[in-house]
């Protein structure tokens, strides 16, 4: 039972230090932020396919990126919180390989356009309407179906090969 827990724990330390020095890195080129976002760590939603442990690694990995990469307070909170709604979604659509993908596209795509319009204040205004949030449901929609379902899929499907070497039970 103890050697459950260890393994629990440490699935969930190395997945959120993966998600952090991914999102750093990628940082570097500026695509983490703003309004297309493309966070290669993101194709790391796929991993509660794999473990339960997955779960509280991206959240945690989600929350350590945006503060160490300066998020406004707005977007620690609800951006973590959408990887997390993002990761339990694709844990309970694990029976379903291809669908699994989508939780994280959908609550990135419903949580950070408001993130983005009311956390940093960013507007698009045509016409006298702000179009901002669909604007931003779209470009982060698309960054996230980069990620998580293109680059997602290519991991989930590397990642099947060795399943039980990586994510065993004991």
């Amino acid at each position: 039972m103890r050697n459950k827990k260890v393994l629990f724990l440490t699935q969930a330390a190395v997945i959120a230090a993966i998600y952090v020095v991914l999102t750093i890195f990628i940082s570097a080129f500026n695509l983490a932020s703003g309004a297309i976002q493309v966070r290669i760590s993101e194709a790391l939603t796929i991993l509660p396919f794999f473990t339960p442990a997955a779960i509280p690694g991206l959240a945690i990995g989600c929350l350590l990126s945006n503060l160490l990469t300066g998020a406004a307070v707005y977007d620690v909170v609800f951006g973590s919180l959408a990887t997390l709604l993002g990761a339990v979604g694709t844990y309970l659509l694990r029976k379903h390989k291809f669908l699994c993908t989508l939780p994280p596209v959908i609550a990135n795509m419903v949580i950070i356009p408001f993130v983005l319009r009311y956390g940093y204040g960013l507007a698009m205004e045509v016409g006298g309407h702000d179009l901002a949030i669909p604007f931003y449901m779209l470009t982060v929609g698309a960054g996230e179906v980069i990620c998580c379902c293109i680059l997602g899929s290519v991991l989930l499907n590397a990642l099947a090969k060795v399943r039980n070497v990586i994510f065993k039970n004991e």
